[in-house]
């Protein structure tokens, strides 16, 4: 679908690679995963038991920014992980802060089985590109997303620096 927007067309060109990257990606994703349900999972929760049974176990916040969740959102799914008793949650002795995230052995059996449908599904999708197309696919998306991390990364880092300067001004001023 063409944009009305009168930008440049650098601009224009822009935003229909981000319109077509979009609708691509959601569709992929809505395909690729479609078996889920039959395991009673949500992508989410499939994103955090497959991260764990490649990763092994980790902490909670280190797992939502391997799946690229927020650590609210992701309390919630791991809750209900736990629940069905697909992973279990333990404090470190170290550092009661932080929360570690194993896989259960019903866990880990769950993604073995589910695994192999997964990787077919995925297969599937990718059937209608050639493999030179996959690959020059893999290479744009590995470029784009590296070079926007290490912008996500800058701002994380400035986001950081602007708390600990207010906090500091409270804690000076009184406030």
């Amino acid at each position: 679908m063409p944009n009305r927007y009168a930008g440049s067309p650098e601009e224009r060109s822009a935003l229909d690679a981000y319109v077509k990257l979009w609708r691509a990606a959601h569709a992929v994703e809505v395909v690729a995963n479609r078996h889920l349900a039959a395991y009673g999972l949500t992508t989410s929760q499939f994103a955090v038991i497959e991260a764990l049974y490649h990763l092994g176990p980790m902490s909670q916040r280190l797992l939502a920014d391997k799946i690229l969740r927020s650590s609210g959102n992701l309390t919630m799914v791991i809750d209900n992980l736990e629940r069905d008793g697909l992973v279990h949650r333990e404090r470190m002795a170290t550092d009661r802060r932080v929360v570690n995230v194993t896989l259960t052995t019903q866990g880990e059996a769950l993604i073995t089985q589910l695994l192999p449908d997964h990787v077919a599904g995925i297969h599937e999708v990718f059937k209608v590109l050639e493999p030179a197309e996959i690959e020059q696919l893999s290479t744009i998306a590995r470029k784009l997303g590296l070079a926007l991390q290490g912008r996500l990364d800058d701002e994380a880092v400035a986001v950081k620096a602007r708390t600990r300067r207010s906090t500091l001004r409270r804690n000076v001023h009184g406030a």
